[in-house]
């Protein structure tokens, strides 16, 4: 099993504390900005910042779901999501750029091994990514 990876990255016109506010809430903003790939949203604990729990279904492909459930953490300009379920870990990091901030998302997971390994660390990163970039942008128009 190999590790699988995909990361975006945005620049936003909002100050790092303000990104990182509206990254940590879970509640509010992040049900606004998530795509369609995101299905049966839901805060189980918490809704803001350090030990929330929130679950969904990931829709990544017509035919490849994961059902997710996160445990919040976070740290300095760093929100990290493990989920319960599987070795999926997203990262969303904040830093200064200008007068606003970048945003920088990766997600990483342990991926099959043999032939089916080799087409999840070839196309699956592709995929994320487009998710990644539709949940950057909605979140940069969130933050206006």
């Amino acid at each position: 099993m190999a590790q699988v990876s995909a990361s975006s990255s945005i620049t936003t016109a909002a100050t790092p504390e303000r990104a990182l506010a509206a990254l940590s809430d879970y509640e509010t903003v992040r049900p606004r900005i998530l795509p369609e790939q995101y299905l049966d949203y839901a805060v189980v604990a918490g809704g803001r910042g350090d030990g929330t729990v929130a679950q969904w279904t990931l829709q990544a492909t017509e035919k490849r779901s994961r059902d997710v459930k996160a445990s919040v953490t976070v740290s300095g300009n760093t929100v990290t999501e493990r989920d319960a379920n599987s070795s999926l870990v997203t990262t969303w990091e904040v830093a200064p750029s200008g007068t606003g901030s970048t945003i920088t998302t990766t997600t990483r997971w342990q991926g099959a091994g043999g032939v089916g390994g080799f087409f999840e660390r070839t196309f699956a990163p592709i995929g994320l990514r487009k998710i990644q970039q539709a949940t950057l942008a909605n979140l940069a128009r969130e933050l206006g």
